[in-house]
């Protein structure tokens, strides 16, 4: 089994995402897409993020008709910070059977140097990469690990959906129903 392992503080999780979870999922060879919910990523700012099983709780309700993409719990399981290469140890010694891809967008793969043990990342994970506009090419595009992918470009960010939020705007169609009443209900990002 070829399981896609799409990483995020998903703050809140939105169709975006979504899109990129289901095309990895229906277009790019893999069996799964995992949602890995991160507690905070040791590279961004953890004021703007929200209580991490809030945020498990929205991409669980998100995805909850998906039987291609699943929310995993697992990095909460883990010492912090949270390192992605722990955390592939960690998922290949607990299903030694599956093969574990990595999906980032474009961004990341630039920033990927930064990452704790990345050369070990980079020999022996495949990563699947999704577009990002105005993201400059990265020398590691041309890596054997990395694939370039045609998922579609939505340039809707959780930070731009926490500000609206904040703002008072309507963000229906940004984030699923069901998530946008969980926000609503529990006042969060206001």
């Amino acid at each position: 089994m070829k399981i896609g392992l799409f990483f995020g503080s998903f703050n809140p999780i939105h169709l975006g995402h979504l899109v990129i979870a289901n095309y990895m999922a229906s277009h790019a060879g893999l069996d799964k897409v995992w949602l890995m919910v991160s507690p905070h990523n040791p590279l961004k700012d953890k004021k703007q993020l929200i209580q991490v099983y809030d945020r498990l709780e929205m991409a669980k309700l998100a995805t909850e008709n998906c039987e291609n993409i699943i929310v995993k719990d697992d990095e909460l399981k883990l010492p912090k910070p949270s390192y992605t290469v722990d955390t592939l140890v960690y998922l290949q010694e607990k299903y030694p059977t599956i093969t574990f891809v990595l999906i980032m967008g474009e961004d990341n793969l630039l920033s990927l140097p930064k990452w704790k043990n990345y050369e070990f990342i980079l020999n022996n994970y495949a990563i699947y990469v999704y577009p990002r506009l105005g993201t400059p090419a990265s020398a590691l595009s041309q890596h054997p690990s990395v694939t370039i992918t045609q998922t579609p470009v939505m340039e809707i960010s959780s930070s731009f959906i926490r500000k609206a939020i904040q703002e008072g705007k309507n963000v229906q169609f940004f984030i699923p129903d069901k998530v946008l009443e969980f926000i609503d209900s529990k006042r969060l990002y206001h």
